[in-house]
């Protein structure tokens, strides 16, 4: 199984600059076409932060752009997640389940979804279960999965798929010591881990902190692909923030005697690492005082 992971995308609701001056659309247009050369894919997943600001026109941008690349890669599956920036309900409006055909179409045609958790989805490609969960908290940077998602979750790992379960959403239950990430990532990691304990997910697939990053949630591989968008320059002071120029996506491959294996492409950008925007620590205290949870 070979998958294309992209995250964080943050198209805008006009192919026009964000308010930093730099165009989400074609960042996601270069990513595209530097990822035109892969070969054997199965399926492509988008973990989240599709728009900025939850505008319908950017979701059917997202739509059309990422569904004819899929088109063009031989008609493979797209999965979506929601983020933090996203909106639900424009969301189900433009993607449905976010479990898309090459053609649009929505591959989850007759499941029954509870309201909370209605971004959430799961079917079945080249013997693999794909699960798409929610962590999206109206309002916050951070994320959590409700519990009656988690249980929902559960008694479908009961059944085990073929191949194996992937499991996809926005923000990543595992962060490096960086304020923001340890404040901003997923506030329930242990309860998830308890949902996926001795099941057959193969991998967790997030992205939310613009970084490429891996770990595990007990035994199971978490793989953090970087933004589309831009990304995030770890080399600065601790306490601070810099976001480059320099779109990014990953290769997931599952299955065999090595798998799973985890490949970041970074587009041929000639502005790659100019600086798209950069925070001071005062200004980082600041961030967290308005956005971190409480308690």
């Amino acid at each position: 199984m070979r998958i294309l992971h992209l995250s964080d995308t943050h198209l805008e609701r006009t192919d026009a600059p964000n308010r930093h001056g730099f165009n989400a659309t074609d960042s996601l247009r270069l990513m595209l076409a530097e990822l035109r050369h892969q070969r054997g894919v199965d399926a492509i997943v988008v973990s989240g932060d599709l728009a900025n600001d939850g505008a319908v026109e950017a979701y059917t941008a997202v739509r059309e752009l990422v569904g004819g690349f899929a088109r063009r890669m031989g008609g493979v599956p797209v999965f979506y997640t929601t983020g933090n920036h996203d909106e639900r309900e424009a969301f189900g409006k433009v993607l449905g389940s976010g479990h898309l055909a090459a053609d649009g179409t929505d591959r989850v045609v007759s499941a029954v979804f509870p309201v909370e958790f209605a971004c959430a989805a799961v079917s079945d490609m080249g013997g693999y279960r794909f699960i798409t969960l929610d962590s999206l908290v109206p309002g916050k940077v951070y994320g959590e999965l409700s519990r009656a998602q988690l249980d929902w979750l559960e008694e479908e790992l009961r059944t085990p798929a073929e191949h194996g379960t992937v499991l996809a959403f926005h923000h990543p239950p595992i962060s490096l010591d960086t304020p923001t990430q340890r404040a901003f990532g997923l506030r329930n990691p242990g309860e998830l881990a308890d949902a996926i304990r001795g099941s057959d997910v193969r991998v967790v697939l997030t992205g939310h902190f613009h970084v490429q990053l891996f770990g595990f949630l007990e035994a199971t591989p978490v793989w953090v692909t970087p933004g589309v968008v831009n990304r995030i320059d770890l080399t600065t002071a601790y306490g601070t923030e810099r976001a480059v120029r320099g779109a990014s996506a990953s290769l997931v491959e599952l299955g065999g005697e090595t798998g799973p294996m985890f490949h970041t492409f970074h587009a041929r950008d000639p502005r790659a690492h100019e600086t798209v925007y950069q925070l001071d620590q005062e200004q980082v205290r600041s961030v967290l005082e308005r956005h971190a949870p409480k308690g």
